[in-house]
């Protein structure tokens, strides 16, 4: 049965886009897709914040990877930690499978 693994990475597109190509490499991967980030963003009107560019740190970027079963979606866990430890870029697994 496939296991869906949806992976956070705070870092730039680049950052992103080289966990993306690392974890392709990964025999059994069937699907690797960026996706929107669906996080609910906390700006107001009255905020302290209100009209001040977001864009001065590194960006959050989700990813979601398909693997055929438990055992490559713990080698994608696995890799994606590797990979952010190399990268020098947080990466967070949001949810166990």
């Amino acid at each position: 049965m496939p296991v869906t693994i949806h992976i956070r990475i705070t870092g730039s597109a680049d950052d992103a886009r080289a966990l993306a190509t690392t974890l392709e490499g990964l025999p059994g991967v069937e699907r690797i897709e960026e996706v929107a980030d669906m996080m609910p963003h906390l700006d107001d009107e009255d905020s302290s914040s209100a009209g001040l560019s977001d864009d001065l740190g590194p960006g959050v970027h989700a990813l979601e990877v398909e693997a055929p079963d438990r055992e490559s979606a713990e080698r994608v866990r696995e890799l994606a930690e590797a990979a952010g430890i190399d990268l020098g870029v947080p990466i967070e697994i949001v949810d166990e499978f």
